[in-house]
């Protein structure tokens, strides 16, 4: 067993050690401060964290957020004098697997520390025993394609929370696949023959946010010429997914958090409530904590969408998945427009393998869609390759090669859609918003300023 003791008090971390290493726990590690922390436990491999809540700086807490996502497999035990309960909810439901009150009785350390042992076991032991079965992913999952182990874990600990019930939070960049995860995620929990219902909360106007969600009664409003199951009634005995959470208004938040925490709302013009039994997914590829720390997204609500959190890494750290994802979209994407391509030329590849991504596996998926679709042979060669209009400029050929910058892939993109918002968003894998605002910080550099104007 590998335990790490996080405290910015000497006494206390040195009190703890001795007791553990008398207790036959022979590796642990000691840390003074929160910031250092995180660095700790994202570089090792730590069975158990034993973690301060009040610390200067960066608190428990903090900590907890930043680590969990990329240990899903460390249990952390939280060792405060707070003795709080919506802190310890907020504790529990951000991957702390138990909250102790100091002074803590030294039998009752021991023993949360055992069973948090023996839960990582039970964690690494579903995903051990899938490999050693030869299953690249969990059946319910099915749909990612990947060989990557930090994946695998991943997958593994979705299994594990999918089966709880509880919500699911998922984050990562734009096209890493966190709607992927979510339908495998409803496969794999009590209820897979369920609906599953998907609603992109930020294309929802705020003025129909009530209606879309909740439904309403005949004649509720001018034009409501019947009755309309909003989202929640749909997906009962289901999921619901609410991807781009962080999109959703301020003033909508406690709304949604209400029905949350209640399972029961009232449809618009309806004199009574509708109970449902609803399993809630949540997926965003903003900071949320940061836009709670703002005050731009509800703490409360917040927490209860994340009792369990998985962080869906982005495209550049998953190494091998290139070449095999690229294979599977090129098989989707010929029997969808009915081409017969055999695979990519080694030099193809080796494009493919060295580009930078930044609309992450969306992007891939159309890239390799536009080269099936322009290929001319049995094999994808470099000029199937993001080439697909000839009468580019040289200039944007140029940015072609620069894959390994962000800016000049986008601008490529531009040029190569003739200034098509809606196309480029798509190429790349992200909200038209998202993409006016880089072409907004991107105008302000001289290099790009006349290139875009007249985009």
């Amino acid at each position: 067993m590998r335990v790490l003791i996080v405290d910015d008090e000497e006494v206390a971390l040195n009190s703890v050690k001795r007791l553990l290493r008398w207790r036959g726990i022979r590796s642990v590690d000691i840390c003074g401060n929160g910031k250092e922390a995180i660095n700790r436990i994202r570089e090792n491999d730590y069975d158990i964290v034993l973690l301060d809540l009040l610390m200067p700086d960066v608190d428990g807490l903090q900590v907890l957020e930043a680590t969990k996502p990329y240990r899903p497999h460390t249990e952390f035990i939280i060792l405060t004098a707070i003795d709080d309960i919506p802190t310890t909810v907020k504790a529990i439901r951000m991957g702390a697997y138990d909250y102790l009150v100091k002074p803590v009785d030294n039998d009752l350390l021991f023993l949360s520390i055992k069973r948090a042992y023996e839960h990582r076991g039970l964690l690494i032991g579903l995903s051990v025993s899938a490999r050693e079965n030869q299953k690249e992913v969990p059946e319910a999952f099915n749909e990612i394609v990947t060989q990557c182990p930090r994946m695998f874990s991943l997958l593994s600990y979705a299994q594990v929370m999918a089966a709880s019930g509880n919500p699911v939070m998922i984050t990562g960049e734009s096209g890493t696949g966190k709607e992927l995860m979510a339908r495998g995620i409803h496969r794999a929990g009590a209820a897979p023959k369920g609906p599953f219902i998907a609603v992109n909360v930020s294309a929802i106007p705020a003025t129909m946010f009530e209606s879309q969600f909740f439904g309403h009664a005949k004649g509720a409003f001018t034009g409501a010429e019947s009755a309309h199951q909003g989202y929640f009634e749909q997906a009962d005995g289901g999921t619901l997914f609410l991807d781009e959470i962080g999109e959703l208004p301020l003033a909508l938040q406690a709304k949604l958090l209400r029905v949350l925490e209640e399972k029961s709302f009232y449809p618009l013009g309806a004199a009574k409530p509708i109970w449902v039994d609803v399993r809630v997914i949540s997926a965003s590829n903003r900071n949320l904590n940061k836009a709670c720390q703002e005050g731009n997204f509800r703490l409360d609500l917040f927490y209860r969408l994340k009792s369990a959190h998985i962080h869906l890494p982005p495209l550049a750290e998953r190494p091998g998945d290139i070449p095999l994802l690229a294979r599977h979209f090129l098989k989707k994407a010929c029997a969808q427009h009915k081409k017969d391509v055999q695979g990519f030329s080694p030099e193809a590849m080796e494009l493919l393998n060295g580009k930078n991504y930044p609309g992450n596996i969306r992007e891939l998926a159309q890239v390799v869609e536009n080269a099936v679709l322009v290929a001319d042979t049995n094999f994808i060669t470099p000029q199937h390759l993001g080439m697909a209009h000839t009468a580019l400029s040289p200039f944007a050929r140029q940015l072609c090669t620069l894959k390994e910058n962000d800016e000049a892939h986008l601008a490529f993109v531009l040029m190569n859609t003739n200034g098509d918002r809606n196309r480029a968003a798509q190429t790349l894998g992200i909200t038209v918003r998202q993409l006016q605002r880089k072409i907004a910080a991107m105008k302000k550099n001289p290099r790009w300023e006349s290139i875009l104007r007249d985009i």
